[in-house]
């Protein structure tokens, strides 16, 4: 019988089992029956084994070989017979021990152990294991004197912890067991202690409480609490003899400012030891006031930049993964305002054993050839020594056909019984490696592992492969061949692959039929056929199509499959990507989906997936519902509330609701909506429930344990919602344990040392019974610990403290009540608190685009140092001046934030010809880390601003000098200005233009040779090597002709003109003393009656030769002159005017004199001059004034 096996089109992967006869083999012993290994450990405990007193001990050694090797140990290097011991067994099959210390005493059992295993073809050994007991010893008992301490002055205080196995994790707190917060002024060593640089009155206080956490054990011990007061110099003198007799006092003079010193390391060098792959922890800590800051660098090179990382406020260098090049001379820094001081550390790196060639096991034919490689480094040298099962290799039988030369053993022509399990020991004074491998000489014909007579099965134009996994030795070649055919499958296209699997590149109709695999090697062959079927691909040849469909109509999707005959395959119907609506609407044929009585909430995206065992096919369409076409207007209304509310089949977990529905007003009832109000724990609350369709009226409900149950209904119709029913009668459930567990379980921290575990409480009527409380349960996340948990009630939030920065916390939240506890709940995970990122983005690079843009690459910090989420990056960056000139004033930082994991970024906006300097920090949800060293960079030169301003001075007849100050931003060098000029004449059009260059150093020029009594327009830009910048104008009259000027002075001096001017200004005030008595007397001119004749005043023009003025009676004190074209409303329409005044001139700044007339010698329209320039326009001359008369 073919047993069938699907080809799915992704390539898998191939499973090596034979190899190279040099190579590493495991011989499979599960799929081999009696085939002959020598043993092999697959487990074993590690060499340190810190144990915990309150468990049992379970010292590990598991292995394979045939036949079944045995077990056996030693103990301090002799026998360790467990049968003379009752606490101590063996696993079945397992040379496993666990020794069962109920009662009994750890120490008894600690010491070094070795596992042996045999069998009749060799004898392979475990590792030292050295077996100790984890120790949390008290802290001894001590009287701790209050500190009395100057302001300024520096504190150590020391936590000296008992020594404990491994050593406890140091931390300080108070009495509410809260962290103490530390800072550059304030921080833990390394060594445990408190160390301040300089203290501060508000460093009082009398809970300063060091904590050792013992993890192995669970435990924690506290040293007594230290108090320190810190006196100020003035209370010093009033404090002093109350201290004096039960106090240490630390200093009598006055802390004033000093340079640092070190409080750790002592002296001016150091050494250092570290083992290569270790953490490097370098530490400086320095007293001074102002407190000093830290800095490192490396003496001989570069510090790594993806594994360093600066702690505790820069006073701990950390180096991750230690390698030789990390060795060296470390020189920290330690400064303030008034001076600094170093301190040099020699680091030395020395290395325990570690590979470089592992020996792996060697499976050889008689008379083959072969080599096990032991290679290894260290510092120093380490040495090798060999061992065959267990023994030194130069006391073990002599073998012709091996040779043992150092690191290597070679064996040559080996023959049946030569099998042996062969120890290589490297080791130096910081450690040793031990690894086993074994020599088995086997004799074996072919072997083939595939099951025999499989059937594959393949989509055409995918890839076919053909499994033929053999074992045999010497290694079988292996030769594959099809049906009847004689010739060996080889080139296109087939490829046979080391492990014997034949593979067809893109599978076709006529690659269907039998395979024969056969493995042929000096002791024989064996064979086995397998069966290939392709088969045609599954297409969707009538897919869906975009459907429109009105509310109520009927909606059909086709999906029409055609498959491989031998096939059937399944239709599936997805409606957004999700499931279909459980609803009778929906039909789903053979090849269609039908929707009938369409709603609105039908429409989407409906997707169809043809699926077979080998392949799949999908195709989606789009439904849109608009709404129905109109009919006759009918009385609609919402349903009458439904009544007689009836409870049956009572039972503690559901009961069964009837109602009688009320009349639908010509609206079908679309459904009934029941909700609940519970009694016990939200009386007068009503909440959803359940919904059920229009055509029913009742409901099967599910309900919860201890709830104090009351239903109403609600019918929904078309119009909208009835109002509720009467409550039906109360029915209670019986409490039981909860059902569910909080939702909503995040773990995050708000401080680098602490862990926030929140949740969602559970609701009344979800904690099922009294007494509701919750479990929370945390632990570090792959770290192989045992669950913490704590229980709370009321609460939706725990606060774990102490923890590691940013690392990965497992947490769950399990609910309980007085009955009993929820089901296990799921596992999330959290991390713990935050802190600011410990370095800067290295590699940072600037490319300037052109003069106002820049473009900022950087290499991402490493998410190790980043301590927390990753926010992103921000470039902050600065002005310092022009190219030539730095400026003195306050540097106006600017900060541009890149969200994510960005590595470059643009900088707009920038100034030409200045040079910025920028760093960048990486922020996560803390803060910033430390900015990367300043890039500096120029901007290229860009187009000047304006000149500054541009004055007229010293106007002549024929001449006038222009002055102007130079451009705010010159955005490079200036290379000149050009200055353009051109007249204006009495009709404002502009003259000839006349364009001359100036140099750059001048900031005035003389223009002569000008029209006198002309107006001139000025203009005047500067200009780089980019381009001229922006212009600045200006206008000036030049000065009239002498004699023209007398003439007018000499009339303006005649008496004729003087009384003219008398009498035009005694005319007015008579007019004006007139119209005030007519107004008194509210009587009316006879412009009055021509306006009663034209209703509409605003289309009367005043004409320029009517001598009256706008006319007004006492009855319309509002209305305006008729002159003044004003609408009645008294608004001023701009359209109204089609001369108005803001058309001429400088806009609305045009000038009358008393009678009206326009002081401005010309109408054009020109720019608003500065308020330093010369506004040079004719005075009005006596002349003029006569002229506006005539």
């Amino acid at each position: 019988m073919l047993r069938k096996r699907y080809l799915i089109p992704a390539g898998a992967p191939l499973i090596l089992l034979v190899c190279h006869l040099i190579t590493a083999l495991d011989v499979p012993l599960d799929l081999l029956e009696g085939l002959q290994q020598p043993p092999t450990l697959t487990h074993q405990s590690p060499k340190d084994y810190i144990v915990d007193p309150r468990e049992n001990i379970v010292i590990q050694c598991e292995a394979k070989g045939k036949p079944t090797p045995s077990f056996s140990w030693t103990r301090n290097g002799t026998h360790f017979d467990i049968d003379k011991d009752a606490r101590v067994t063996m696993k079945p099959n397992s040379g496993t021990l666990v020794i069962d210390i109920t009662g009994g005493k750890v120490e008894a059992y600690e010491g070094v152990y070795q596992c042996t295993v045999r069998n009749e073809h060799g004898t392979a050994v475990s590792n030292n294991i050295i077996i100790r007991q984890s120790r949390s010893p008290l802290w001894s008992k001590e009287r701790v004197d209050p500190i009395l301490i100057q302001e300024g002055n520096s504190l150590i205080l020391e936590c000296r912890p008992p020594a404990g196995l491994p050593p406890p994790i140091i931390f300080w707190m108070d009495n509410y067991f809260q962290r103490l917060k530390q800072s550059e002024r304030v921080s833990q060593g390394l060594n445990g202690d408190l160390y301040f640089s300089n203290v501060k009155t508000e460093d009082t206080r009398n809970d300063y409480i060091c904590y050792a956490r013992f993890n192995h054990t669970q435990t924690i011990q506290q040293k007594q609490p230290i108090s320190v007061k810190v006196l100020s110099m003035d209370a010093i003198n009033e404090t002093i003899a109350a201290f004096l007799n039960d106090t240490e006092f630390y200093s009598d003079s006055p802390a004033g400012e000093r340079r640092p010193t070190f409080m750790i390391p002592k002296g001016r060098t150091s050494n250092k030891l570290v083992l290569r792959g270790h953490v490097l922890k370098l530490e400086c800590i320095a007293e001074g006031l102002p407190t000093p800051e830290i800095h490192w660098r490396k003496e001989s090179g570069e510090l790594p930049s993806k594994r360093t990382f600066h702690e505790n406020f820069q006073k701990t260098l950390k180096i991750i993964d230690v390698t030789e090049a990390d060795a060296g001379l470390y020189r920290c820094v330690a400064k303030n305002s008034l001076g600094s001081i170093h301190h040099i550390i020699n680091v030395t790196v020395m290395a325990s054993p570690y590979w470089i060639t592992e020996p792996k096991n060697l499976v050889l034919a008689p008379k083959e050839t072969g080599v096990l490689i032991c290679r290894a480094n260290g510092i120093p040298d380490p040495s090798i020594t060999w061992l065959m099962n267990g023994i030194p290799i130069e006391n073990s039988p002599k073998d012709l056909s091996r040779k043992v030369d150092g690191d290597s053993i070679i064996f040559s022509d080996v023959q049946t019984g030569s099998s042996a399990v062969y120890q290589c020991n490297v080791s130096n004074e910081f450690g040793y490696l031990l690894a086993n491998a074994f020599l088995n000489v086997l004799a074996e014909p072919p072997r083939i592992l595939t099951p025999a007579n499989q059937m594959y099965q393949v989509i055409t134009n995918n890839r076919a492969l053909l499994d033929c996994a053999f074992f045999g030795a010497p290694i079988p070649k292996i030769n594959w061949f099809k049906d009847d055919q004689t010739s060996i499958l080889d080139g296109d296209p087939y490829v046979i692959h080391d492990n014997g699997t034949l593979e067809i590149h893109v599978a076709q109709k006529d690659n269907n039929g039998k395979y024969t695999c056969i493995a042929m090697n000096d002791l024989g062959k064996a064979e086995n056929r397998v069966q290939l079927e392709v088969k045609d691909p599954t297409r969707i040849i009538k897919q869906p199509e975009y459907r429109v469909v009105q509310v109520a109509g009927k909606v059909i999707f086709e999906c029409k499959v055609k498959h491989d005959p031998t096939f059937t395959p399944t239709i599936m119907w997805l409606k957004n990507n999700e499931e279909l609506p459980d609803d009778e609407r929906f039909i789903v044929g053979e090849d269609s989906l039908t929707i009938g009585e369409v709603a609105e909430i039908d429409e989407g995206t409906y997707t169809c997936i043809a699926n077979t065992s080998l392949d799949k096919d999908s195709a989606s369409a789009e439904l849109t519902v608009v709404a129905a076409t109109p009919t006759p207007a009918i009385i609609y209304d919402r349903t009458d509330p439904s009544t007689d509310l009836e409870l049956t089949d009572e039972s503690e977990r559901s009961i069964h609701l009837t109602w009688t529905p009320g009349f639908d007003h010509n609206s079908v009832i679309e459904k009934y909506i029941v909700e609940y109000e519970d009694g016990l724990h939200e009386p007068g609350v009503w909440h959803y429930l359940t919904e059920v369709p229009g055509t029913k009226s009742s409901a099967h409900l599910e309900l919860s344990p201890h709830v104090l149950y009351s239903f109403r209904v609600i019918s929904v119709n078309e119009v909208g919602r009835s109002q509720p029913s009467y409550p039906s009668r109360q029915y209670q459930t019986a409490p039981a344990a909860p059902d569910e567990n909080p939702s909503k379980v995040e773990g995050a921290g708000n401080e680098p040392d602490n862990l926030v575990i929140t949740w969602q409480t559970l609701t009344g009527i979800q904690s099922n019974g009294p007494g509701l409380q919750y479990k929370v349960h945390w632990r570090q996340k792959d770290v192989d610990d045992d669950w913490t948990s704590v229980t709370v009630a009321n609460v939706s939030k725990y606060i774990v403290s102490g923890t590691q920065t940013f690392v990965p916390y497992e947490i769950k939240v399990q609910a309980l009540n007085d009955l009993g506890i929820a089901p296990e709940p799921s596992v999330v995970v959290g991390y713990s608190g935050e802190d600011l990122p410990m370095a800067a983005p290295g590699n940072v690079r600037v490319r300037v685009e052109n003069s106002t843009l820049a473009e900022v690459h950087w290499e991402p910090v490493s998410p190790k140092s980043v301590r927390g989420h990753l926010k992103g990056y921000k470039i902050y960056y600065w002005k310092e001046g022009s190219v030539f000139k730095r400026s003195r004033r306050h540097v106006e930082k600017k900060i541009l934030t890149f969200s994510g994991d960005k590595t470059h970024g643009k900088l707009p906006g920038l100034e030409p010809f200045s040079l910025y300097k920028l760093n960048v920090r990486v922020f996560n949800g803390k803060g910033e880390g430390p900015p990367s060293p300043d890039e500096q960079f120029e901007t290229p030169e860009g187009v000047p601003n304006a000149p500054a301003f541009l004055k007229i001075l010293n106007p002549m007849l024929d001449s006038l000098t222009l002055e102007w100050g130079a451009p705010s931003h010159r955005n490079g060098l200036l290379t000149g200005y050009t200055l353009k000029y051109q007249p204006i004449n009495n009709t404002h059009e502009l003259g000839p233009l006349v364009k001359i260059i100036i140099p750059a150093n001048e900031t005035n020029w003389t223009l002569k040779n000008l029209n006198y009594s002309t107006r001139y327009k000025f203009y005047l830009n500067a200009q780089t090597s980019k381009g001229p910048g922006n212009i600045i104008t200006e206008e000036a009259v030049t000065i009239m002709d002498e004699a023209m000027a007398s003439r007018q002075v000499d009339i303006a001096t005649q008496g004729w003109f003087i009384g003219l001017m008398c009498a035009i200004a005694l005319l007015i005030l008579v007019l004006l003393i007139f119209c005030f008595i007519k107004r008194n007397k509210g009587g009316k001119y006879p412009v009055k009656e021509k306006e009663d004749a034209h209703p509409d005043p605003e289309i009367q023009p005043m004409k320029d030769d009517d001598g009256t003025f706008g006319e007004y009676s006492d009855t319309e004190d509002h209305k305006p002159l008729k002159g003044s074209r004003t609408p009645s409303n008294g608004t001023v329409k701009k359209e109204d005017s089609d001369d108005s005044l803001v058309d001429y001139g400088e806009g609305g700044d045009g000038q009358f004199n008393e009678d009206g007339s326009f002081i401005g010698q010309y109408s054009g329209k020109k720019e608003k001059e500065p308020a330093e320039g010369n506004e040079s326009s004719e005075a009005p001359s006596p002349v003029n004034a006569m002229n506006s008369f005539v």
